[in-house]
């Protein structure tokens, strides 16, 4: 087999692609199809850490027109994102995969608190670890968490498994059929269109660390293999060349 490009990722995947065909929250068919496309990765001996949104439970910034103060629904989103990630360490376990559970908020006996040198030593010895809770603090979004955290890491790429976008494309292909497809653009580019794709400090943290960002459907996993590889998938986002 073809060595990997990559030997140490960050996977963000969006809380939403969880939901599957329930109204919300998890459908653990959807949930364990992805672990077994994490697995296969992970066997390669690619180091692997995953960050998983929150949003098939709640997303902080739509509880402020229910009522619910933002700061409040941020926080209420970081929980969200480690009921994800407890489901998903349990499945990967379930499949003798070796795990770490890291959190941004204290969270006691269910997982251990965030700590750089201690995420690196695992992911050296073989556990794919999990970063939940966000970054800690509110008005950040999880895409930011994952470039984050791929920044403390010192990852070789970020892959961005988005829901229902199979990459960027300069207008919304699903109202606009005729819209074009980036292969590859470059992180100013990005920020200069503003397509609301991922967050601008997402997009701003990946160029300053010189990261990689590898956006992909969350429905073809298959890819996730492939873009490890260094096959083009989805839409890369890096340094071009003028």
């Amino acid at each position: 087999m073809e060595a990997p490009k990559y030997r140490r990722i960050v996977l963000k995947i969006s809380g939403e692609a969880l939901v599957g065909r329930r109204p919300f929250g998890i459908d653990f068919d959807v949930l364990r199809r992805a672990a077994a496309h994490i697995k296969a990765v992970h066997d390669w001996g690619v180091q692997m850490a995953v960050v998983i949104g929150g949003g098939n439970f709640y997303r902080g910034a739509e509880g402020e027109g229910e009522g619910v103060d933002r700061i409040t629904g941020d926080y209420m989103g970081m929980l969200a994102t480690v009921m994800n990630a407890l489901a998903l360490q349990s499945v990967l376990e379930r499949m003798g995969v070796e795990t770490r559970l890291q959190t941004a908020l204290p969270m006691g006996p269910l997982a251990e608190p965030f700590d750089r040198r201690e995420a690196l030593r695992h992911l050296e010895e073989g556990r794919i670890v999990i970063f939940a809770a966000g970054t800690g603090h509110p008005f950040f979004t999880t895409d930011t968490t994952a470039a984050l955290r791929a920044a403390e890491i010192q990852a070789d790429a970020l892959l961005m498994a988005k829901n229902q976008v199979n990459g960027i494309y300069e207008r919304d292909p699903r109202r606009d059929p005729s819209a074009r497809k980036f292969e590859v653009m470059d992180y100013d580019l990005l920020l200069q269109l503003d397509l609301k794709v991922m967050d601008p400090a997402a997009v701003a943290l990946s160029r300053e660390a010189g990261i990689p960002i590898i956006v992909f459907n969350f429905e073809e996993m298959e890819n996730l293999r492939r873009a490890v590889l260094g096959e083009p998938v989805g839409t890369i986002v890096r340094r071009v060349e003028a």
